[in-house]
């Protein structure tokens, strides 16, 4: 039987996410990105379309890395402006009753007990769909924007973040038992407070003595998401993670980053099919290869080398202008490992400016997927099962055209093949990912 694939439309609350420039698409709808019924008539496609759910990226600080100046961020829209993405959620779930919500949020700068009422907040108010995507950050900008010198090396990064972890987790599944809520308006009792903990924390960062404000939501913890690549981020995902993003690479590379996230869960404890993998895609499709090809030619006319370089060089954390084109590229960063790990893979070790603008096809570095419904079910079909991934975040291209195309030419052809759901089930997200609550 073949496995089912999962798929998340992966977006920001932003004009430019990850294909740079196609903003300026005549049919493109991305700068209506302030206007609440933009994003609910967007949830309703994805639920139409039998999505697994919306992950909503997010960054805190601006892209100035690139020159040392934030002008090309914001001249190109990279990432900026941005709105909280938290906000949309309640408004999405509103119209909907299955598509689960992934969320971005810095644990650098967000206090765990607010937080961790944060999400319990959200899970109540989606009946269980929400998700955490666990980011420790990476730009200085945003270090400086919340009243810090810089950034925190990369692996102390991971090392506060566990104690985090344990700080949030001690919040949703210890402060509450089952059963502390009572509702009882014959005695007018609704909490037993013999049932309701303060949970004593003393960390190496932080220190909590409360109770967490917030009653049991249906989820408790919610579903956890995180995406480093890196050996130290392989680490802290397979302790915490139960969906773990990875970037789109050749097979092989793909292929061993699955295998090695799995065995380092193995490692922790925990079963290897313990965590969902979603590969990150780029998809231009249409009736046959011939229109998704001149679709995509029609696209790549829109995009910008430029604000995909602005991107990169943060996310690297390397200036590029400060190289020649053709001169080889210093790559210590303490920026996103694993992507300066994945450009070297991509680009040899010695890489330069001119091989990176190589790799910008669309407006970033991921190289898109073109082809037919048929060829792209297919390809889909064909990483799943050499890789082992589970499913797919699809980066928006021209919205919300790429959203129809998926659905009206892919879906149908992945259900044909058995590989993807007729109806959703019914349960929470953990359930509907997992077939089980926890």
């Amino acid at each position: 039987m073949m496995k089912e694939i999962r798929i998340n439309a992966f977006d920001m609350n932003c004009v430019g996410h990850i294909q740079q420039g196609l903003w300026t698409h005549p049919r493109d709808q991305s700068t209506r990105y302030t206007q609440l019924d933009y994003w609910t008539d967007y949830a309703r496609r994805l639920e139409a379309g039998l999505f697994d759910g919306i992950f909503l990226a997010d960054v805190l600080g601006v892209y100035d890395v690139l020159g040392g100046s934030p002008d090309p961020a914001v001249r190109h829209a990279v990432q900026v402006p941005v709105n909280d993405p938290t906000l949309l959620i309640p408004a999405m779930a509103t119209v909907t009753r299955h598509l689960g919500f992934g969320v971005t949020a810095n644990l650098t700068y967000e206090q765990p007990f607010t937080f961790a009422r944060r999400m319990s907040t959200l899970d109540h108010l989606t009946g269980g769909r929400i998700g955490w995507n666990i980011v420790t950050g990476y730009l200085d900008s945003a270090a400086r924007a919340a009243g810090f010198a810089g950034q925190m090396a990369h692996d102390d990064r991971y090392d506060m973040a566990d104690e985090y972890m344990a700080l949030v987790r001690a919040l949703w599944e210890g402060s509450w038992e089952d059963g502390a809520v009572v509702a009882d308006r014959r005695t007018g009792t609704y909490a037993d407070p013999a049932k309701v903990h303060v949970v004593h924390h003393k960390g190496k960062q932080y220190t909590v003595d409360a109770m967490h404000l917030c009653e049991p939501s249906s989820q408790r913890t919610p579903v956890l998401y995180q995406a480093g690549a890196s050996a130290r981020g392989t680490r802290f995902a397979a302790t915490h993670a139960e969906c773990v993003f990875l970037n789109g690479q050749a097979q092989p590379a793909v292929k061993q980053q699955v295998d090695s996230l799995r065995s380092e869960a193995e490692a922790q404890g925990r079963s290897r099919d313990a965590i969902r993998v979603f590969l990150g895609a780029t998809i231009v499709t249409g009736r046959t290869d011939a229109e998704a090809r001149d679709k995509f030619e029609d696209y790549k006319r829109h995009a910008s080398s430029d604000g995909a370089l602005v991107h990169a060089a943060a996310s690297l954390g390397i200036d590029f202008s400060k190289y020649d084109i053709d001169e080889p590229i210093v790559t210590a960063s303490q920026a996103i490992v694993s992507n300066v790990e994945a450009m070297t893979r991509a680009a040899g070790p010695q890489w330069t400016r001119r091989k990176l603008l190589d790799q910008f096809v669309l407006g970033s570095r991921q190289k898109p997927w073109i082809g037919s419904g048929a060829t792209i079910a297919q390809m889909l079909v064909d990483w799943s099962e050499q890789c082992g991934v589970d499913g797919y975040n699809l980066s928006r291209t021209v919205v919300p055209e790429c959203v129809d195309d998926f659905i009206a030419h892919v879906v149908p052809e992945l259900q044909s093949r058995g590989a993807y759901k007729t109806r959703y089930s019914e349960g929470t997200l953990r359930e509907k990912l997992f077939g089980r609550p926890g």
